[in-house]
């Protein structure tokens, strides 16, 4: 009887821990840049961040500086008082978004951006922020393709050997004129490096390419460690972005192959409130995502 008992109360433990499991596997692990808040200090970002239910914030700027290792919050006098301040909010700081462009040829231009990109991955790492995003971001008509293309690869090969001992990821977003899967594909497959991925913004790619986002996945799933979301309306007159689910967008089909695809990071909202002002307001945006979401995650 003993050992039935102690059969039954372990396979009960079992039973709860897998049913445990199962959900927080399956509660998607919410977002938001703050490109989409220009205006809100840090502080109020965190507010908005825990109010509205997000585990995580993306930095890209805050009051639209967007030099965040010179902002006054990461100095070394204040570094660990805003971690603090992080983790009292229960929020994590998944992403910083650099501005740093790995096609450039020149060499002081180049130089200039590796350089940001290397201040980016040093405060990642006192942030304990597991990445941060580099752009591709150009294919310029008076360079050689595949010049540029083995810049981008050199730039990310030599970025992703000098985080090697932080802990940190660079990651390349689909973005600007590199946004096709193949040429993607090509570049992370030659930088094989294990501290270099990919940032899948699925709408930068699909508003262009028409690539649906499922085969795209499919493509890139395994370099896929961080994401974008946004929906708009897309015309041949241009895009218009509007809130989750009012768009035309795929993102359901981006969301779904995801999901089923075993993706277990963060569904980050950009909203590009400080590119397009005529956009709506954060307040209206941010609590939008998170509510939305889940009309998505069936």
């Amino acid at each position: 009887m003993k050992n039935r008992r102690e059969f039954l109360k372990q396979s009960t433990g079992l039973l709860g821990l897998s049913v445990l499991d199962f959900t927080k596997t399956n509660k998607p692990l919410l977002s938001f840049s703050t490109l989409g808040c220009p205006t809100w200090d840090f502080s109020q970002v965190l507010q908005h961040a825990n109010k509205n239910q997000y585990s995580g914030i993306e930095i890209r700027g805050i009051k639209g500086n967007l030099d965040l290792p010179s902002h006054p919050i990461f100095s070394q006098s204040n570094l660990a008082a805003t971690r603090r301040q992080v983790a009292d909010a229960g929020l994590k700081i998944v992403n910083l978004g650099s501005s740093a462009n790995m096609h450039f040829l020149d060499s002081k231009k180049r130089q200039s951006n590796l350089d940001e990109a290397k201040k980016f991955i040093d405060l990642a790492n006192q942030l304990a922020c597991p990445f941060i995003r580099v752009f591709p971001n150009d294919l310029p008509k008076d360079q050689p393709e595949n010049e540029t293309v083995n810049a981008i690869i050199q730039g990310l090969i030599e970025l992703g050997n000098y985080a090697k001992t932080s802990g940190v990821k660079v990651l390349l977003e689909s973005h600007g004129k590199v946004i096709k899967s193949d040429m993607l594909l090509h570049i992370m497959q030659e930088t094989n490096h294990k501290n270099v991925g990919l940032v899948w913004d699925f709408f930068n790619m699909w508003s262009v390419t028409k690539e649906p986002p499922a085969q795209v996945y499919q493509i890139l799933k395994k370099y896929i460690l961080h994401t974008h979301i946004k929906d708009a309306i897309v015309t041949e007159a241009g895009e218009k972005y509007t809130l989750l689910g009012e768009g035309n967008a795929p993102v359901k089909e981006a969301l779904h192959a995801l999901k089923s695809g075993g993706y277990s990071g963060y569904y980050s909202f950009e909203w590009e409130k400080l590119w397009h002002p005529e956009i709506a307001e954060p307040e209206i945006a941010i609590p939008h995502y998170s509510k939305n979401f889940s009309n998505y995650w069936l």
